[in-house]
């Protein structure tokens, strides 16, 4: 839908986020990593206000990870 057009498809912007995430950090980032990432950034986020929006993003960065995996 609209994320795509806003930010491509997930599979490439996961992609691009581990090659900007492994050069600033100097180690390999895969696009499984970064959905585990973005999952802990959640947890924390729901850890400090826990909201519904934290769940439904921590169950939808599991699926994309699913997805992915499967090769979309």
């Amino acid at each position: 839908g609209s994320r795509n057009d806003d930010y491509g498809a997930p599979e490439r912007n996961h992609a691009r986020i581990a090659q900007l995430w492994s050069a600033f950090l100097g180690v390999d980032i895969s696009p499984r990593d970064v959905c585990i990432m973005m999952i802990l950034v959640k947890v924390s986020r729901d850890r400090n206000a826990p909201k519904r929006d934290n769940a439904v993003d921590i169950a939808g960065y599991a699926y994309l990870m699913d997805k992915m995996e499967e090769g979309l």
